[in-house]
Order: structure tokens, then sequence, then C-alpha cells
């Protein structure tokens, strides 16, 4: 049984991205589809949020896009992670670990 779909941490969904895309080029819904597999089914972005972090991380020059046919073939925005995203995904993915070794420790207090 998969686990509940879990309401994102605010700075989590960048992450996320970032990581989908480590992966390759993908399109809005392709990069939807890889957060909810690489995450097991915990996370379900919906447009309403995917779409402004993809806009800001573009603005950032974390992301490059250009437009191609989806596999559907209609017109889709494929994003890429730039240099820049690369960084921040290790600068993130370091972040999220020492979080995560420091709410362990926490939880594991008595």
């Amino acid at each position: 049984m998969p686990p509940a779909q879990t309401n994102l941490l605010q700075g989590t969904l960048d992450l996320l991205i970032l990581k989908a895309l480590a992966l390759g080029e993908l399109h809005g819904l392709g990069v939807s589809r890889r957060i909810e597999q690489i995450t097991r089914g915990t996370f379900d972005v919906g447009p309403g949020s995917l779409f402004p972090a993809l806009h800001r991380l573009e603005a950032a020059a974390r992301l490059a896009s250009r437009w191609g046919p989806s596999e559907n073939n209609r017109r889709a925005k494929y994003y890429t992670l730039t240099a820049a995203g690369r960084r921040q995904l290790d600068v993130e993915t370091g972040n999220w670990k020492h979080i995560a070794i420091a709410i362990s420790y926490a939880l594991e207090a008595t």
C-alpha cells in the first residue's frame, strides 16, 4: 500500500523539480509524473503549484526551456537544468540530508 499523499513543505517542491530534471529533460506534466514516481506516490504535484515553481526556477536561471512536441503531438514546454540548477540541487540536497539527520535525532530523543 503506497503512503498517503503528503502536502509539500515550503521549499521542498523546488528541490523535487530540480531532482526530477537531473534525470533528463521533461515537459511540465512529465516533471509532475517523475516527482510522483521518485517519491513513490507520496507527492502528487498539481499544475497550480508546479507551473509557478517552474517559472520561478526558470526566472532564477536554474532551468532553461524550449518548445517542442509532446508524446501526443501537442506543443509543450520542455525544461532542463542549467549549471546553476545543478549547483542548487547539490546545495539543497546537502541541506535536506542535514535536516533529516537532525529531525531523526529529535524523534529518537528520550
